[in-house]
Order: structure tokens, then C-alpha cells, then sequence
């Protein structure tokens, strides 16, 4: 008997309006159109009703574009494996983590033939990660059955984020990016709003207390933070500036180019920078900032 599985059970009953998400996320909603289903989660996750016709915060203006932007290269640009390629072709391969493999079925990975230390990622969601310091200690069995649990998922049902509707689902294995120091990495999220970066995500130290800020371009901290978007926080000390800042920027705007908004994530080891995802919907949308007047004011810089 799991008892955190009941106790989770139990919470849900006391609180029928945070079933529909995981009810969503199980598949067992998708029969309700886009638009009611959005409104439906938005409401029960934020309590707040969800206005499709004039939306202003950015959360709204998120849900939005996921009914009305529907441009069909967002197929292949949030798909992680296909990804690789276009980055490789547009700015360059030595901006691309390693490729070590790829496989449809999880029963297929073949770790004789990977390194020692390697990363093992789904194309199509958030959580199917398998990372992995030392084969020799590495659980095969309870990696392929990760990743096939997460190959099976959907991941267009639970969020309605449609460019995920047809991505061909594979698991592919990349080289592990480490410092010298075998320090946590920082991830570097671009905000950009019409094409311009706007705002740096920094995040920090997710294997210990992780943090959480946001830089402006010429890299001052801000004054907000935000919750859903990530779950750490503010770290109060201001992280330097990275080296090859302005090469980031770059790329940024390469990427970003001929959306609304997308945000744009990479890695930078030392100057050394590796592209990491496209990203359309942060928490798909359901995230918030604080103080709370920049849910509007970042709402705003986002033109519908």
C-alpha cells in the first residue's frame, strides 16, 4: 500500500477542483474543446477566471496564444531531438549538446554503447530526464521504465499546447554538460517578447536550495520573481554577468525571431555556450510573478 499515494488521494478529494488537472494529465479530459478546457484549468489552479476575450497578464496572454498562434514550424522547434538540427544548421553545431543517441522505445536504448556519464531525455515534455554520473550504478531497468512511462504520455492533452500534437516521440541520449568545478549548472532563460529578448531567467543550485531571478538585458537585477515559472528562490546576490553575454543575446534573438513570445534557454560553461530548448508556454501558462502588478506589466510587453 502507498501511503503518499493515498494521502495525495485524499487532499484531491477534499478538493475536487484540483482533480482536474491531474484528471487532464491522465488523459481523461480530452474530449472537453480547447478553449472550455483552458478555462476550466485556469480557474481551478488560479482562481481566477480566465478572460480569452481582452486578456492582460501575461498568464491570460499565454493561454491565449495557444488557441490563436498556430504557426506550424513550432513542431519542429519544440521538439528536442529535431531541435539539435536546426541549431546546428542556423548558428552552428559547437552550439549543440552532443547527440549519443536516439531510439523510438525505451526498451531499445542501448547503454553498452553509451559513455560512462550521459543524459537520457524524451523530445516532447518536462520530466522524462534520466541523468546518469556513473552506468555502472545506474539502474537500467528503472530508466527504461521512466522513460517509457513518459513516451506514452500526451503531452498536447493535459496542457493544450498544440505544437506537441504531432511530435514524432523518441528518447536520445546527449553527453552530460559539467563545470570544472562539478558545480550545478545555470540555466539561462530568455524572455523574449516580439523577437527581442527582454529578460534573463537565472537559475541556480537546483540540486541544494535552488534560486530563482531576473536579469534586464544590460543585466540588472529585477525586482520580481516568479512562482510556477520554477520553484526557487530569489537569491538576493547577483550572479556575474556571463562571458560571451552579448553572443547569447545573439542567439536569442535568432530564435525567438517571428514570435510573440518564446523563450529561449541555454547553458554557458565558462563562455562555452550550448543551446538547450524553444519554449512557447512557461508552466504552460499557469505560473505568476511577484509583486503582483508584474503579471500585468510583463502582460503588456506581450502583443497579441
Amino acid at each position: 500500500m502507498n501511503i503518499s499515494k493515498i494521502r495525495t488521494a485524499i487532499k484531491l478529494l477534499k478538493t475536487p477542483s484540483r482533480m482536474i488537472l491531474p484528471l487532464g494529465q491522465n488523459g481523461h479530459l480530452g474530449w472537453i474543446p480547447d478553449d472550455k478546457y483552458l478555462k476550466l484549468v485556469y480557474r481551478c489552479e488560479t482562481g481566477q477566471k480566465l478572460n480569452l476575450n481582452n486578456p492582460v497578464t501575461f498568464s491570460e496572454k499565454l493561454q491565449w496564444l495557444k488557441l490563436h498562434d498556430r504557426n506550424p514550424e513550432y513542431c519542429s522547434l519544440v521538439d528536442k531531438y529535431l531541435m539539435k538540427g536546426i541549431v546546428a544548421e542556423r548558428i552552428g553545431a559547437e552550439y549543440v549538446i552532443p547527440l549519443l543517441g536516439v531510439w523510438d522505445r525505451a526498451e531499445d536504448i542501448d547503454f553498452d554503447a553509451l559513455p560512462n556519464r550521459f543524459v537520457l531525455k524524451c523530445n516532447h515534455d518536462s520530466g522524462g530526464v534520466v541523468i546518469c554520473r556513473n552506468k555502472n550504478k545506474l539502474d537500467r531497468e528503472a530508466a527504461r521504465t521512466k522513460l517509457k512511462t513518459h513516451l506514452e504520455r500526451d503531452a498536447y492533452i493535459p496542457s493544450r499546447e498544440w505544437p506537441y500534437r504531432d511530435v514524432h516521440r523518441v528518447v536520445f541520449a546527449e553527453e552530460l554538460l559539467e563545470t570544472s568545478e562539478g558545480e550545478d549548472l545555470i540555466d539561462y532563460k530568455f524572455y523574449c517578447f516580439s523577437g527581442k529578448p527582454t529578460y534573463c531567467q537565472v537559475i541556480k543550485d537546483r540540486s541544494t536550495r535552488e534560486t530563482i531571478d531576473f536579469y534586464d538585458v544590460d543585466w540588472n537585477l529585477q525586482p520580481f520573481t516568479g512562482l510556477g515559472l520554477g520553484e526557487g528562490f530569489p537569491h538576493g546576490l547577483k550572479t556575474p554577468e556571463p562571458d560571451n553575454y552579448e553572443k547569447m543575446l545573439e542567439i536569442a534573438r535568432e530564435f525567438s525571431r517571428g514570435t510573440r513570445f518564446s523563450r529561449i534557454d541555454m547553458y554557458n560553461i565558462g563562455g562555452r555556450i550550448y543551446f538547450g530548448e524553444f519554449t512557447l508556454y512557461p508552466k504552460s501558462g499557469l505560473g505568476y510573478f511577484l509583486p503582483e502588478e508584474w503579471n500585468i506589466k510583463i502582460g503588456d510587453m506581450l502583443e497579441l
